[in-house]
């Protein structure tokens, strides 16, 4: 194996430590050439199309990557920004926030960058780019509070493949979740307040997370569990009794039975009942995406309205909410404890709550729709 060439190092230099977040990811344009690349990436994972490569190749590239591009790209191009990507937009305002959170809380030097699974920037060469920079200390945080196979499992994948074309491998921590993290739940609740206070309270809220197919479930995968873990907590925090909230599964792929009830269902259902009105919030999604944006701010409130409802309103996501980079900056420093310095270490003890992580102490320091 031909291993990466390694930066220059100096010796005597303090020890650097950097924070990786990673996105699902996102085309580069709103263009069926762009989201063609995007897709062939996404969906040659075996994370994400568990079929036999065999037997998927020519039904990827056969088919779904003729057909599925040019219409999918037109759903970019209907929430694409001046500023480009939804998600790749939120995402950068996230790491500087958290930077600008973290640097006078941590006493060695940080760094933070963003990365995506599919598409640019890589996750390979963030870390690599994090090394250049000196870090010999990496925290790998997937931003999906609810761990999937398909997706948190995935990043890991990736961060392991990076392990292994390194010579000198760095000190590496892999956070797996934080689906109950007191903070991350604080943030939904304060986000989904803060809307009601300014819009009023709806007849009904559904809480759509992202799906899975039923048989990753019963194979084993905890997400489904996860979801509706959370989908307690954030009821719990908002005071809702049981007939003023729903939760529903979106994004389903393909024709195999996906985790329900759909979201696209539900609201059908909400619409026929002629609900006054509807509020949709994505506890799955920190940022706001095409899932959030399009699927359920366009396709989901056609839907809802066409079925004879009233009202419908998307709940925006955490985005650069400061409950969300304050609940980020403390799942960072709780995964960080031993690396960042005995003043954070001991507030990191005094935390209600840890974000779950997976610890790999190495080189010498200590799914996702097809759209």
């Amino acid at each position: 194996m031909r291993y990466d060439p390694e930066p220059e190092r100096q010796h005597g230099t303090p020890a650097k430590t950097g924070v990786l977040l990673v996105n699902l990811g996102t085309p580069e344009a709103p263009t069926a050439a762009a989201v063609r690349r995007y897709l062939a990436e996404f969906l040659w994972d075996p994370r994400v199309v568990e079929i036999p490569r065999a037997l998927w190749w020519p039904i990827l590239h056969g088919v779904v990557l003729r057909l599925r591009p040019r219409a999918s790209a037109r759903r970019y191009a209907s929430i694409w920004t001046p500023e480009g990507s939804p998600l790749k937009v939120h995402a950068e305002k996230q790491a500087g926030l958290l930077r600008g959170h973290l640097a006078p809380r941590l006493r060695s030097p940080l760094a933070v960058e963003t990365a995506m699974r599919y598409g640019a920037p890589a996750i390979g060469e963030a870390l690599r780019r994090l090394k250049r920079d000196g870090c010999d200390r990496m925290l790998v945080v997937p931003l999906y509070p609810q761990y999937a196979a398909s997706s948190t499992a995935s990043v890991f994948d990736e961060v392991a493949a990076f392990v292994r074309r390194a010579r000198h491998v760095p000190g590496l921590r892999l956070v797996r979740g934080f689906h109950d993290h007191p903070g991350y739940i604080g943030a939904l609740a304060a986000r989904v307040r803060e809307h009601w206070q300014a819009a009023g309270r709806p007849d009904q809220l559904v809480m759509s997370f992202h799906g899975l197919p039923q048989r990753s479930v019963e194979r084993g995968d905890p997400y489904e569990s996860e979801c509706r873990h959370t989908a307690r907590l954030l009821a719990d925090a908002l005071g809702l009794g049981e007939d003023r909230w729903r939760i529903a599964f979106q994004s389903r792929f393909g024709a195999g039975e996906w985790l329900k009830p759909y979201t696209a269902s539900a609201l059908a259902e909400l619409g026929r009942a002629r609900t006054r009105r509807v509020d949709v919030v994505c506890p799955g999604f920190v940022a706001d995406c095409l899932e959030t944006l399009e699927e359920i701010g366009i396709e989901g409130k056609q839907t809802f309205l066409a079925a004879g409802g009233g009202e419908f309103r998307l709940i925006p996501a955490l985005n650069e909410h400061e409950a969300w980079i304050a609940a980020l900056a403390s799942i960072v420093l709780e995964n960080l404890t031993g690396w960042s310095g005995p003043e954070a270490d001991a507030r990191n003890l005094k935390s209600p709550g840890r974000a779950q992580a997976s610890i790999v102490e190495s080189g010498g320091a200590g799914t996702p729709r097809a759209r």
